[in-house]
């Protein structure tokens, strides 16, 4: 899934649970195409490397992870925008709270993903 903060889902896809998330995310990162203006990518560290790196720059999106300990060439990124990842992982949290989403009841994949803006509308409507 990629979102734009702790409320809104921009692309939602499904894949096999053994798939690693750096390959899905660089497919989603690339369905959108070119972003109309600069861009934050904020994500997990496990996902940082050269593939993703070289995609968010070819869409013109700007990298927010740090580097993992052990890389030889480090770089900068902002620890302010990183910190802001918690709004996308609050996001996840308040999905699974549909035991539908969490724990697959739905067989077929359309009523899967129909699932999801039910949930998210749900969810919007929800007095904070």
């Amino acid at each position: 899934m990629v979102a734009a903060d702790a409320r809104t889902a921009i692309i939602l896809a499904r894949s096999p649970g053994q798939a690693h998330d750096a390959p899905e995310g660089r497919k989603l990162l690339r369905r959108p195409g070119t972003a109309p203006w600069p861009g934050h990518v904020v994500m997990d560290r496990a996902c940082e490397g050269e593939e993703t790196g070289q995609v968010a720059l070819d869409l013109g999106l700007i990298l927010m992870v740090p580097p993992k300990q052990n890389r030889v060439t480090a770089w900068e990124y902002n620890r302010a925008m990183y910190k802001r990842r918690n709004e996308v992982e609050r996001l996840f949290r308040r999905l699974k709270g549909f035991r539908r989403i969490f724990s697959r009841f739905e067989k077929l994949d359309v009523m899967f993903i129909g699932f999801f803006p039910f949930a998210l509308i749900t969810d919007g409507l929800r007095i904070v």
